[in-house]
């Protein structure tokens, strides 16, 4: 173990221990003791997705709640960069230089997190330039299927709409994008995050941290999700949308 992970380790258990209130030593034990045969489940398989002209916040938030999440639970999280002509470079919306070392295979994943950008800027890289090539949008339709939650937040939600994924679905996206989603077929929702069952959304540049700790809620427990919040320092704000909620 490296002294990053040693470190993050340490925090997440303090964390752990101060949202359960169990005392650091029995959160280590906890944490130490293995898993029975019996209990042992399948990682929880993560894809997030890039393209070029992605938000910052967007693609960072879900990918480090979500990896972090793997200190509150006994079950593996996996959590990957991917790209549709992946692996490659990517450049993102304020020019952050970085790399999907994972090709396209939403086959192999139990969620798929689609970021927004871009969307106020109709010719540059982003959201707009990814729904006129259609490959990115097609790939999403395409990849539905029993077993895999799609999620997005902010105006990746339109790739969702542009998919055709979101039509008679309750949904959210950014503000300035929910007229567009309603004139597109979506049932859109004043909420934080909208859960349809295996479609997820979430409204807002800063909401993929409310996304990522609501599926840490559904996928992983609420201890997982409580742990996080201690160890991020950040409360869940905002309401969740399901179909028992009223309309």
């Amino acid at each position: 173990m490296n002294r990053r992970t040693l470190l993050r380790t340490a925090t997440a258990l303090g964390a752990a221990g101060l949202a359960t209130g169990v005392p650091l030593d029995a959160a280590t034990a906890a944490t130490a003791a293995p898993a029975s045969p019996s209990g042992t489940r399948d990682p929880l398989r993560v894809h997030v997705v890039l393209f070029q002209g992605v938000e910052e916040l967007d693609l960072a938030a879900p990918y480090e709640v979500l990896s972090a999440s793997d200190h509150f639970t006994e079950r593996d999280v996996d959590v990957r960069y991917v790209a549709l002509d992946g692996p490659r470079a990517i450049t993102a919306a304020f020019g952050t230089r970085l790399r999907a070392d994972q090709g396209w295979a939403p086959e192999e994943a139990d969620l798929l997190v689609v970021p927004g950008g871009g969307y106020a800027r109709k010719e540059d890289p982003g959201v707009w330039a990814e729904i006129r090539r259609g490959d990115l949008p097609r790939a999403l339709a395409e990849a539905r299927r029993p077993g895999l939650t799609i999620a997005a937040l902010c105006t990746g939600v339109m790739l969702l709409s542009a998919a055709g994924v979101t039509r008679g679905r309750p949904c959210t996206t950014h503000h300035r994008a929910r007229a567009d989603l309603e004139q597109q077929g979506g049932l859109v929702k004043n909420a934080r995050v909208v859960d349809d069952g295996d479609l997820v959304t979430a409204g807002g540049v800063t909401s993929g941290l409310d996304l990522a700790l609501w599926l840490v809620r559904r996928e992983l427990g609420v201890d997982a999700a409580l742990g996080l919040e201690a160890m991020l320092e950040y409360e869940a704000r905002g309401t969740v949308w399901t179909p028992a909620s009223p309309s």
